[in-house]
């Protein structure tokens, strides 16, 4: 028999440590921690170092002023959390591990102040085995976490980003730094006989028969049987035993009398549960699992007028074609591990209520927690999830070397195996802006990759193996251009494409220059607004609201989108207060992303859809290019946007 505990019902703590000096203090009994710089704080986990720190009051609020930069030093030091294992929880003689979903970034877990095991990689579960390390009572686990990489940020060189850390939170043009450290997903200890469930995985689909589904898993327990079972709202409707050996070739059912799941505005989000029972030979439970999915049909189809060899652009879910609108999710703060389950939901029905059907996942971040799914399941909204690379400015070229290769391999069979249930999820995507010019050298901008990426050929096979019929881009923009310009309209080059992210000129130019649009897809376009007066004059501490410009170190933390330039040009002034330039940037950026979002849907079906950059703000930014401030309010540009996605579509003939 098998039994999970939730780690987080413990009562965690937190020290700080010089680098190394743990390994020298080897006296590490509770309390015995003199040694530390900052002596042990209580600690939430899942949750961040910094989170804990702040709480704790000994770092500042870095959503104040500058204060991010008092900090970074949290970087350089080495963190340990503990907690005491309940003695009732270890079963003599059974198998303890500790299964880890994220863990951020590198480190090393203890059992009594032993060292047992390393790890590194933040995007990926970690197991690890207590057995032969825990006593008959009185067990301490520490998780100790040494010094993150010192940067992989906005700006570099992507093909010598080989540190499987999220990126965005060593600054972005839309954060400060953050740089993340701590347990930011569920963490388990399990105990088992052998009599045990792993690995067990769903794909579904729907034709005119019904309901398709396949099951697989690995069950251990000799001449154990596997009991799998359909149902919704407590209804079974269908069940089948096969031997638990016989589970891992599948279990393959067609004809299923289903409801089918639809996207966000264009029908209901019935969800049913697939559940996995092993039994042993007297019929008894002896684990159990189960996954929540939905049934749909997925086809991608040409858009109309493109060029023959253009990638299909139309999504056809169920048979019904649809223009696909929403933003680009990002990270709900920097210090994701402490995001609750609150906020996902509130961020989410927003977004559902905006009209949106499809959240694109960044690049630069992490493959979202389970509860961000299971939400886009229930509120229908597409899922576009993208592996995590992205650009750097100077090189945009993901890596080529094996190893590289390899690390990427084993994060695309994780993503798919932890998430390719999910009725919400719509395509893998490689990563963000990976591209080289148009020259076809490995650096500049211009020509994203495509599959004969050594790295993306690898991916494309991963997914066609483990998630079939599942759509793969290589990146977003995919090209053959980058983003598309009004010189080059006209001449078949523009399918999926990102930008523009600024309003140049007057409204009348930017205007004409969507009336000539001929992307078939935009997966990326933005345009700056401030955020709320509110807003700024809660954050920035010690710093002024005015000027609004590149001179004030409150704006230039996200110096990209300061628009007080243009400002002067239209009005011949300086604003005249925070207040007079906050309305007009966010009039600005609403009648700028009505405009384009209008434009685009409005040549559906020769065009197949519109993302908007971005979402939310995850840093309270004096100006970004989100739709939806730090507080979770919509700016007046989602609810412009709202107006064009909750309008009904040109109808394809």
């Amino acid at each position: 028999m098998t039994h999970r505990h939730d780690l987080s019902q413990l009562s965690w703590r937190l020290s700080g440590w010089t680098p190394y000096l743990w390994r020298l203090a080897r006296s590490m009994e509770t309390g015995a921690v003199s040694a530390a710089e900052i002596l042990p704080i209580p600690a939430r986990v899942p949750g961040s170092v910094q989170g804990a720190l702040r709480d704790a009051g000994l770092i500042p609020d870095w959503e104040v002023g500058l204060q991010a930069r008092e900090c970074e030093w949290v970087e350089n030091r080495h963190w340990i959390y503990e907690a005491d294992l309940p003695d009732e929880w270890l079963a003599a003689g059974h198998g303890l591990r500790l299964h880890c979903l994220g863990l951020d970034y590198v480190g090393v877990v203890m059992v009594n102040g032993k060292e047992i095991a390393g790890f590194e990689g933040s995007l990926t579960p970690h197991t690890f085995d207590l057995t032969p390390y825990l006593a008959g009572s009185g067990n301490r686990l520490q998780i100790a976490f040494l010094c993150p990489p010192r940067w992989l940020g906005q700006f570099g060189y992507t093909s010598l980003m080989t540190e499987w850390k999220p990126r965005f939170n060593y600054t972005w043009d839309w954060v400060a730094r953050l740089v993340q450290c701590g347990v930011w997903d569920g963490i388990h200890l399990e105990v088992t006989d052998g009599q045990e469930l792993r690995d067990l995985r769903c794909r579904t689909d729907v034709d005119e028969a019904g309901g398709l589904l396949w099951v697989r898993g690995i069950a251990g327990g000799g001449d154990a049987r596997a009991r799998v079972s359909l149902a919704r709202e407590g209804e079974v409707l269908r069940q089948q035993e096969v031997a638990a050996v016989e589970l891992a070739a599948g279990v393959a059912w067609d004809g299923l009398p289903v409801e089918r799941w639809f996207p966000n505005g264009h029908g209901a989000q019935p969800l049913y549960t697939v559940r996995v029972s092993l039994l042993d030979a007297e019929g008894v439970v002896q684990d159990e699992a189960e996954r929540r999915v939905g049934f749909r049909s997925v086809e991608w189809r040409p858009c109309e007028g493109a060029p023959r060899e253009a990638d299909p652009w139309i999504c056809a879910v169920n048979g019904l074609p649809l223009f696909l609108q929403g933003v680009n999710w990002s990270p709900i703060r920097p210090n994701f591990a402490d995001v609750t389950e609150e906020q996902y939901r509130e961020r989410l029905m927003l977004y559902r209520d905006l009209g949106c059907n499809l959240l694109r996942v960044w690049g630069g971040a992490a493959l979202e927690k389970q509860l961000f799914y299971d939400l886009c399941d229930e509120l229908g909204l597409l899922v576009w999830q993208e592996l995590p690379l992205s650009s750097s400015g100077i090189d945009n070229w993901p890596p080529e070397d094996e190893g590289s290769i390899e690390d990427i391999e084993r994060i695309a069979r994780s993503y798919v195996a932890r998430r390719q249930h999910h009725a919400s999820l719509l395509l893998w995507c490689g990563g963000n802006e990976l591209q080289g010019n148009l020259e076809g050298e490995r650096v500049g901008m211009g020509k994203p990759i495509d599959g004969t990426h050594p790295m993306m050929a690898r991916v494309a096979r991963v997914i066609a193996q483990e998630d079939p019929g599942r759509r793969f881009v290589p990146s977003s923009s995919s090209g053959p251009r980058f983003g598309a310009s009004a010189e080059e309209f006209g001449r078949g080059l523009h399918w999926d494409v990102h930008g523009p992210w600024l309003m140049w000129g007057s409204l009348e130019e930017w205007d004409e220059y969507w009336r000539g649009d001929d992307a078939l897809f935009r997966s990326e376009t933005g345009s700056p607004g401030a955020s709320g007066v509110d807003i700024i004059e809660r954050y920035r501490g010690e710093c002024e609201g005015l000027p609004c410009s590149h001179e004030n170190p409150l704006w230039r933390r996200t110096a990209w989108w300061i628009e007080a330039p243009v400002f002067v040009a239209e009005h011949g002034r300086e604003p005249e207060s925070l207040e007079e330039y906050v309305a007009w940037s966010q009039e600005r950026q609403a009648r700028a992303l009505r405009i384009a979002a209008q434009a685009c849907k409005g040549r559906f079906p020769r065009c197949g859809g519109f993302l908007v950059w971005m979402g939310h703000d995850c840093f309270p930014c004096a100006s970004n290019t989100a739709i939806v401030d730090y507080w979770g309010r919509p700016k007046p540009a989602a609810l412009a946007l709202a107006e064009v996605f909750l309008s009904e579509a040109p109808r394809q003939e």
